[in-house]
């Protein structure tokens, strides 16, 4: 047996389980609050929610056949058709999807913070009209 076989008795996997909604939610938090402060102005008043999937509702009207295939979406008025005499009762959020965020980060070799940090930027960026090149400097600066 090699040194993996040693390392690998010393961790009960049995007892590990998948970061639960609230653990999940710390995590966004801690990515949000990395995030430059230039970037965060650009939100406002915004809710970050998860949830573990994304409603059929959701997935139907955004023409999506698996769940897992959508890791987060911005909820909120569209800025180009935001007013400043709009009065919007329902803040805007982020929701960000555990369970395939949990999937995403299984096939891939980042931490679960970055991957979180990557969706939340996306989906915020997108919103805002940011190119990728923008956001990719954003992460960037959030990984620092």
């Amino acid at each position: 047996m090699g040194t993996m076989g040693r390392t690998e008795s010393k961790i009960d996997w049995s007892k590990q389980e998948a970061p639960s909604l609230a653990a999940f939610e710390a995590i966004a938090d801690a990515a949000y609050r990395r995030l430059p402060d230039r970037f965060r102005a650009l939100t406002g008043d915004l809710l970050i929610r998860i949830e573990d999937l994304p409603t059929d509702e959701v997935l139907d009207s955004m023409g999506i056949e698996s769940p897992f295939d959508l890791l987060g979406l911005y909820s909120g008025v569209d800025l180009a058709s935001k007013s400043v005499m709009d009065v919007t009762s329902v803040p805007d959020m982020v929701f960000l999807y555990r369970r395939p965020i949990l999937d995403y980060w299984a096939e891939h070799e980042e931490a679960l913070g970055a991957v979180v940090t990557h969706v939340l930027v996306h989906e915020i960026g997108h919103h805002f009209g940011l190119s990728d090149a923008d956001m990719e400097h954003i992460e960037s600066e959030a990984a620092a």
